[in-house]
């Protein structure tokens, strides 16, 4: 996706994030991150704020955990730390070295994290088999970078336009879905629609994850969110709650409300 005009002069966002681990599960195996960088220094953010991409970059990220025990628990809180590592090195990638970098960092960041829980699958009988979804979003001035890999999503709500899921579902549903051979309702219903074929950790041996570019203007929204959420709601209803009141503890009641038999977790930014 190109930007929207040529002029990417500095924005500011704003953001709200919870996860809740629903009605029925007894721990959340979701989590999720938000943090602001530059060249010195990386903070962790609050649920709710707002701030200036005009001396600092900023990313979101949802992972959704998987494995016995606590694994999953673990895989997941792993996925979003390991950004904060890495992410800082890269700070004013910006729209000029936005085609030469950003993709090889992000899949770099993918691999390792894909590596380290593998690490721990092989020495910890409780991590075995323990893997990770990950949908990461990084605004910078202009332009919003992401990587994702496995069945959360990334939605972009452009202020003017169709909302677009730009993740794509690493399931043999998702590729049945992109080839237009299911719609929303059948995949929804599918036997096999939980099974995934992409995941940081567990059983993968590579991590291919998917990255891209989206520029951004004011007024445009972004979702992240984990299948949690898509379990209880229909696209339609998420691009008139996510256009409207901006509030994810709202996106995630009514999920919960409908289905909640899983961890839910949503983040919404708007740029300013």
């Amino acid at each position: 996706m190109e930007p929207h005009s040529e002029t990417l002069s500095p924005q500011s966002l704003r953001w709200s994030g919870v996860t809740d681990r629903g009605r029925f599960r007894t721990n959340n195996e979701d989590a999720f991150l938000a943090v602001t960088f530059d060249a010195r220094e990386l903070r962790y953010l609050g649920r709710e704020g707002s701030g200036s991409l005009e001396t600092a970059d900023f990313v979101f990220a949802v992972s959704d955990g998987m494995g016995g025990a606590n694994a999953g628990e673990v895989a997941s809180k792993i996925a979003v730390e390991n950004i904060t590592r890495l992410l800082p090195n890269s700070f004013k990638l910006g729209a000029r070295r936005i085609d030469g970098g950003f993709s090889d960092v992000l899949e770099t960041l993918f691999e390792r994290t894909h590596q380290s829980l593998h690490e721990l699958s092989r020495h910890y009988d409780e991590c075995r088999g323990m893997g990770a979804t990950l949908s990461l979003c990084w605004f910078m001035p202009g332009w919003m970078a992401f990587g994702h890999i496995g069945d959360s999503r990334i939605y972009y709500l452009p202020k003017d336009g169709d909302m677009i899921q730009v993740s794509h579902d690493h399931s043999r549903v998702g590729a049945l879905v992109r080839d237009g051979k299911l719609n929303e309702r059948q995949a929804r219903n599918h036997p096999q629609r939980n099974v995934l074929s992409r995941v940081l950790g567990g059983r993968t041996k590579y991590t291919e994850p998917q990255t891209g570019r989206v520029g951004c203007e004011s007024g445009d929204r972004f979702l992240i969110c984990s299948d949690g959420l898509t379990d209880g709601m229909w696209d339609r209803r998420i691009n008139e709650m996510a256009r409207g009141e901006f509030s994810s503890r709202a996106l995630v009641d009514f999920a919960i409300t409908e289905s909640g038999r899983d961890n839910t977790t949503a983040m919404l930014i708007e740029i300013e």
